[in-house]
């Protein structure tokens, strides 16, 4: 099982943290050992004094693919959910301006957040779907998926050039602005078309 994360792909957000827009995916990798399941805390790192949280839509592969033309794209996925990427914002700074890759700020163990997955309908299409994180009952981003610089279907496309989709893979497709920061005892909650999908303690 591959997690797979797209960064920078809201603009308000690539301009938040002073970053370019991209012109094509953003493309980062999270380890298994990554993924913080449903309704488990998150003991917060010793090694940052900077961690932050961003909120995003994540699919589910379904099919196995590679290659994967953007017209089809969508028959590879059938469930979506939220989940929250923790970042070491001060350890991936450090590592930004040596130009060394972000692994240690962005893949540590239990940095990939995921809620409850429901499958994907009509009233859950992946190209029409308002999410909000609250932090201790307090909205924090309030985003949409129509604010994608890259949708899914592009985002699969692209991805599968790479790398082999497989059965169970998960997509992270980024997050809107509002990322900041989050200290011991923050409970946040993910809510997705208006039903809560996704709860997070801080410990």
């Amino acid at each position: 099982m591959k997690i797979i994360c797209v960064g920078r792909n809201y603009a308000d957000h690539a301009k938040e943290l002073q970053n370019d827009v991209p012109t094509t995916p953003v493309i980062f990798m999270k380890p298994k050992t990554a993924l913080l399941f449903p309704e488990k805390p998150l003991y917060y790192p010793e090694f940052t004094d900077d961690l932050q949280y961003e909120c995003e839509v994540v699919v589910k592969i379904c099919k196995n693919g590679k290659y994967i033309q953007e017209k089809f794209a969508h028959k590879y996925y059938d469930q979506v959910s939220l989940g929250i990427d923790f970042t070491a914002r001060d350890l991936q700074r450090e590592q930004q301006k040596k130009g060394l890759p972000w692994e240690i700020a962005k893949a540590f163990d239990g940095s990939a957040a995921i809620g409850n997955f429901v499958p994907v309908t009509v009233e859950t299409q992946v190209s029409n779907l308002a999410f909000q994180l609250k932090i201790n009952g307090e909205t924090v981003q309030d985003g949409h998926t129509r604010h994608m610089i890259f949708s899914v279907d592009n985002i699969i496309a692209y991805v599968s050039q790479f790398f082999t989709l497989h059965i169970g893979d998960l997509i992270y497709t980024g997050t809107p602005a509002g990322v900041g920061k989050v200290k011991p005892d923050d409970h946040l909650e993910g809510y997705m078309q208006g039903n809560k999908v996704l709860d997070v303690m801080i410990k």
